[in-house]
C-alpha cells in the first residue's frame, strides 16, 4: 500500500485548492504565453505576419515534445460549466490575452479588423491544439497553410 502524500505543506501556501490551481493558471500564463509563446514567436520574425506564423512552428515543435499537455487554460474551461467559476474566469481571462496579443500583431500588420482577425485567428490555434491532442501529426503545417490563407484574406502580404 502506497503512503499518502502530506498535503499540509501545500495548503500552508494556499487556502483552498481553487488557489492552488489560480497560481498554477498565473503562472503558467507568465511562462507558456509571455515566456515561451509572445518571446518566442517575436524572436522568430522580425515582421508581424513571420511572428504570427511562427506560432505554428512553436506549436509543432510542442505538439512533438513527449511531455505534451493540451493548453491549460482550454482544458480548465472545459471542466467547469459554471460561467461565474474564478477558475473558469481565470482561463477565459488569459485566452482573451493571448487574443490581445494576436490583436496587436493583426494591428501591427496593418489590418482593418484587428478584433476579428484575433479571434479567427485564435479559433485557429485552439482547433490546431486540440488535432494536436488527438494525434494528428500534421496539424501544425495543415494550420500554419490556413494561415497564410486567413492572413491573405485579411490583406497581409505573405512572402
Amino acid at each position: 500500500m502506497r503512503p499518502r502524500p502530506n498535503r499540509v505543506p501545500l495548503y500552508r501556501n494556499f487556502s483552498s485548492k481553487d488557489d492552488l490551481i489560480l497560481d498554477f493558471l498565473r503562472r503558467r500564463e507568465e511562462l507558456w504565453t509571455v515566456g515561451w509563446l509572445q518571446h518566442e514567436s517575436s524572436r522568430r520574425g522580425a515582421f508581424p505576419q513571420d511572428r504570427l506564423l511562427a506560432i505554428f512552428d512553436l506549436f509543432g515543435e510542442w505538439f512533438d515534445k513527449p511531455d505534451f499537455e493540451d493548453c491549460a487554460f482550454v482544458t480548465t474551461m472545459l471542466e467547469i460549466s459554471d460561467q461565474e467559476h474564478p477558475l473558469r474566469r481565470a482561463s477565459v481571462a488569459s485566452l482573451a490575452r493571448i487574443r490581445g496579443y494576436l490583436r496587436g500583431l493583426a494591428e501591427a500588420a496593418g489590418v482593418a479588423d484587428p478584433e476579428l482577425f484575433a479571434r479567427q485567428w485564435h479559433v485557429l490555434m485552439k482547433g490546431l491544439s486540440m488535432a494536436a491532442h488527438e494525434g494528428d501529426a500534421g496539424a501544425a503545417a495543415a494550420a500554419r497553410e490556413l494561415g497564410v490563407l486567413l492572413m491573405r484574406s485579411h490583406g497581409i502580404t505573405v512572402s
